[in-house]
């Protein structure tokens, strides 16, 4: 049974009327004194509940009755209903506990999408099954056995197949895209488009147009109809890689889209509708950013139903070896060479080394070393060459500098002196250590490293 709570008669027999005809069992009450009667007797299937009642415009009645709620029956999802301008009371309703929000007036196709999968997630939360299902995932080409990874494929495989958004979090160089594709290839939506966006690439004048199109004549340059990424995704996965980079005054814009899965192409005023599974990733800190007022707290609970935070290389240093050996054949797959083989001491040197670019790093050292060796058994020397001749300062063959030191006592003395022999200059250092500017900038903070910058 779902239980809809609204002050407004015309909502509640709008919404129950929804919900009868797509098979739902309804039961609706005007206030939070008749709710908490239903909640005690009996647990609801979910709840859709107004934030405002007749007693209060301010939103804490509906707070209260949401904080009254999760006491009687913490496991219920429910879904807040609030206007556009009163957002905020949604975000505040988020924080205590609440599944989900929508605004009114509200698109019934999306919040009959968001209602089942609200109870799909409830339905997976109840069954012990993250071994069952972790067994039949594909992978792709995601490898490792690691206990971190597989914690996070247990994640995705218990929440691959509903709409649920999801925000995947990780340094730069760890995966996060391989891990939006398992998403989407282990979901309803396979057979569907997989769009990618890099938003950090994208500048706020062409935001719109890259993302909802524009119409010939739109604007000066728009010579022809252009498709935008939101269309091209419609029924598929929409990746949203590095939201963290997303322009404020952009990201309110992909805020009503990602509310009201609708959008409007530049040029044409007529709203288009589109069904989409929104996946996001970022290097960066997002409550952080909430807290410094740099990205929209109501855009962060839209975007993280469902947070998969991946572990850096150091954190699962046994997959190392296995890496190493899916780069070296996949490097021999594409030139036509013959398979390489590692010594014992070479996936030793690998496995010590601090990696703060990642994966990334890993697969550059290997796919470099193959091919300028040009030797059937690479050994710890070969990886030392490479390693050092691409100024990665630390010798991670030496062992007794190693032996000492923690990991980020390694990373911070791998960091300055990328730092001295570059002379400062960021760029450099970043591209040398495989990670980019914003990664380089949050382990100088991390480490309380000054630099002058260049």
């Amino acid at each position: 049974m779902i239980l809809i709570i609204d002050d407004d008669s015309a909502v509640r027999s709008s919404l129950s009327f929804m919900l009868k005809r797509a098979g739902y069992e309804a039961q609706t009450v005007p206030g939070p004194r008749e709710a908490m009667d239903v909640v005690r007797a009996e647990a609801p299937s979910l709840i859709l509940m107004d934030m405002n009642f007749t007693l209060s415009t301010t939103g804490e009645e509906g707070l209260t009755l949401l904080k009254q709620v999760k006491i009687f029956r913490p496991d219920v999802p429910v879904i807040l209903m609030t206007a556009w301008g009163s957002i905020q009371l949604a975000v505040q309703g988020m924080q205590a506990g609440a599944f989900d929000f929508i605004t009114k007036p509200w698109n019934n196709a999306a919040l009959l999408q968001r209602i089942e999968t609200a109870l799909e997630l409830t339905a997976v939360a109840s069954k012990d099954v993250q071994e069952e299902q972790s067994e039949t995932l594909n992978r792709s080409h995601i490898i490792g056995k690691s206990q971190g990874l597989t914690e996070v494929l247990n994640t995705v495989a218990r929440i691959a197949r509903t709409n649920a958004s999801v925000l995947i979090t990780g340094e730069s160089g760890t995966g996060k895209e391989l891990i939006a594709e398992a998403i989407h290839i282990n979901s309803q939506r396979v057979k569907q488009p997989f769009v990618k966006v890099n938003l950090g690439g994208i500048s706020q004048s062409l935001f719109e147009s890259e993302m909802f199109g524009h119409k010939k004549g739109a604007f000066t340059d728009a010579t022809t109809d252009r498709v935008g990424r939101f269309e091209l995704a419609n029924k598929g996965t929409i990746f949203l890689d590095e939201i963290g980079d997303l322009d404020p005054s952009c990201q309110v814009k992909l805020l009503r889209v990602l509310q009201d899965q609708t959008f409007e192409v530049l040029g044409d005023s007529r709203p288009r509708k589109t069904d989409i599974r929104v996946v996001s990733a970022t290097n960066a800190d997002l409550r952080k950013m909430v807290s410094e007022r740099t990205f929209r707290e109501d855009l962060f609970y839209r975007i993280n139903l469902i947070t998969v935070k991946l572990p850096a290389l150091r954190e699962r240093r046994e997959d190392i070896p296995l890496l190493a050996r899916h780069f070296a054949d996949r490097q021999a797959e594409i030139n036509g060479l013959p398979r390489t083989e590692f010594s014992a001491d070479a996936l030793n040197f690998l496995s010590r080394l601090p990696y703060p670019g990642n994966i990334r790093e890993l697969k550059n050292l290997v796919e470099r070393t193959i091919l300028v060796s040009g030797k059937p058994t690479l050994d710890a020397s070969d990886f030392d060459a490479q390693y050092l001749r691409h100024d990665e300062p630390v010798k991670a063959s030496d062992s007794s500098s190693l032996a000492g030191m923690t990991l980020d006592e390694i990373e911070r003395q791998t960091i300055l002196q990328a730092l001295d022999r570059h002379k400062g200059n960021l760029s450099q250092v970043a591209m040398t250590l495989g990670i980019s500017r914003a990664a380089l900038y949050r382990r100088l903070e991390k480490f309380n490293i000054t630099v002058n910058e260049k």
